[in-house]
This record gives structure tokens, sequence and C-alpha cells, in this order.
């Protein structure tokens, strides 16, 4: 049996799709329909069931997948990373938000880079562009707000993010010491607003968890990168919410303060995905659990 034609059916029943199946080998779309087929006619056969979005594999698929998926990916990681399971000359394309991918990925994934790993980033501020992108096979990793549905992707809780509102001393010192705990949202109301959207996700994420209620104002100032809103609210242009990790050096030194320390604070999940099947390639399983050890201190 052709090894070529066992690859590609590999890949299409972990994509579930001919199309994004082509997309992750790099062919057309008939040249892998042709190929299944000429898989189906050998083993007498069918492999998939077309549906209206993509293919469902049958029970014949699921077994041929089962029994050849562990003895496939390992000829591939010998001849792709040698014997020693070293990730030398391996590229990892990593997609996720631009400060949790700067400030805590890049770090972790140190080691490896020093081992000979290369490392292709793409920043999104929205969860879907990344998930979008790892389905259609541009990228190894992402790290997600959002926990994807299917059995396409595979999630993976990695930390929870503490969100935080801060404003410089000198919007502080305008309230009064028990200004937030009594009189609520309503205290924050005149004071000018730092965001990443117009739609105020953090802002509006805060209010609905701490207060039970929305913003009432809308942004004075919109940036789509979380570390222009902590320089812009330690320069003291406004409040903001910001995750600790990010703020805790500027709170530490004073540059900005916590307007509020909510005996539960809101917290936001990432998840660490990746396509189905590809943590058999050694680069992104030892990246995987680089990651999540890491996570364990974020």
């Amino acid at each position: 049996m052709d090894l070529g034609l066992l690859r590609t059916f590999l890949t299409v029943h972990r994509a579930g799709s001919f199309t994004r199946a082509a997309a992750l080998l790099g062919l057309s779309q008939p040249a892998v329909t042709s190929q299944i087929r000429t898989l189906e006619r050998q083993l007498g056969r069918p492999l998939f069931l077309r549906q209206a979005r993509g293919v469902t594999p049958t029970t014949v698929g699921d077994e041929l997948a089962h029994r050849a998926a562990p003895h496939l990916d390992a000829l591939v990681e010998i001849t792709e990373t040698g014997l020693n399971g070293r990730v030398v000359g391996r590229t990892l394309h990593l997609a996720g938000p631009p400060e949790l991918v700067s400030l805590r990925a890049l770090p972790a994934l140190a080691p490896l880079v020093a081992e000979g790993l290369s490392v292709r980033t793409s920043l999104f501020a929205a969860a879907e562009e990344s998930l979008d992108g790892l389905a259609a096979g541009r990228h190894d990793l992402v790290l997600s707000t959002a926990r994807p549905r299917g059995g396409l992707l595979t999630a993976t809780p990695l930390c929870d993010e503490e969100h935080v509102l801060v404003a410089a001393p000198r919007w502080a010192a305008r309230l009064a010491p028990d200004g937030l705990p009594s009189g609520g949202s309503v205290v924050l109301d005149g004071l000018p607003v730092i965001e990443v959207h117009e739609s105020l996700p953090f802002v509006t994420r805060y209010w609905s968890a701490v207060f039970e209620s929305k913003p009432a104002a809308s942004a004075t100032v919109v940036v789509p990168d979380l570390r222009a809103v902590l320089e812009s609210a330690a320069s003291g242009v406004g409040l903001a919410v910001l995750p600790r990790y990010l703020c805790e050096e500027a709170l530490a030194s004073g540059r900005l303060v916590a307007l509020l320390e909510p005996p539960v604070p809101p917290l936001r999940t990432y998840f660490l995905v990746v396509r189905a099947g590809t943590l058999s390639l050694t680069h992104i399983t030892r990246a995987h659990e680089t990651l999540l050890r890491a996570a364990v201190e974020w």
C-alpha cells in the first residue's frame, strides 16, 4: 500500500474535510479526492461518507486511522526530526493575543528555541481569527479565550487571567476611600475610559461581573493593544481594565492604582488549542507541554 495515500487519508480523517486536508498537504482538492478514491478501490471499502460540510469516516475508515496513525506518525517524525526526538530545524507556528504571546508564551518557549526550534507568530486580538487559521492549517498552536467546538480542534485549559480596574494615582485620588464599594459603578461614570475596541470588551466584562451592570460611558481612547492601554492609563489618560500579569509591575511601582479589589475578581480562561492528531508531532508536543508547565506559574 502506498504510504503517500495513507498520509493523505490520515490528513482527511483528522481534518474532516477534503478542502482542509488539501490546504494542509499543499495539494489541490481534486488531487486529494483522487487519492482517497484510489485507496478506497484498493481496499474495496468506502472510507468516508460525503456530507454537506466535510466528510465523516466510516467504521472502516476509523479502524484504518486507528491502526495506521501511530506507525505513520512515527515514520514522519523519524524523517523530519531524526532519532533523538529533538526539535532542531523544526518551525512552530504560534498564534494568539499579542500581549500573552509576547510576555508569556515566547519567554516560556526559550529553552526549545535554544535547542534549535524556530518560531513564527501571528498576533490576533480576536480568538475567532486564530482558531480559523488553526483549522485551515496556518498555525500549529493557538492561545485562545474561546473553547472551540467539534472534533477538528482540541483545547486544553491553560491559565486564568485576573482582570484589574486601574487608573493613575491622580484619578484614584479623586475617589472617596469607600467610593466604589458604596457608590458602585456610578462613581466612575465621569472618568475617561481607555479600551482596545469601541465595544468596551474588558470594561463591559468587568462591569457585568463586579457591578452587575453595563458601563454608562463610551471609550475616550481606543487602541488595539493592551500594552498601549497600560501606558495610556499610567500617563493619566483615564481608567482601564487590564490583566493583572500585565500591570502588576506598574501597580507595584505606584504608576497605577487598583481602584477596587473585589472579593472574587473577574477571570478569563485561556485555552491551548491544536488540530486533532498534531500532538503526534514532536515539536508541537514539546511546545504544548512546555507552555502547560509554564502556565502553572502564570
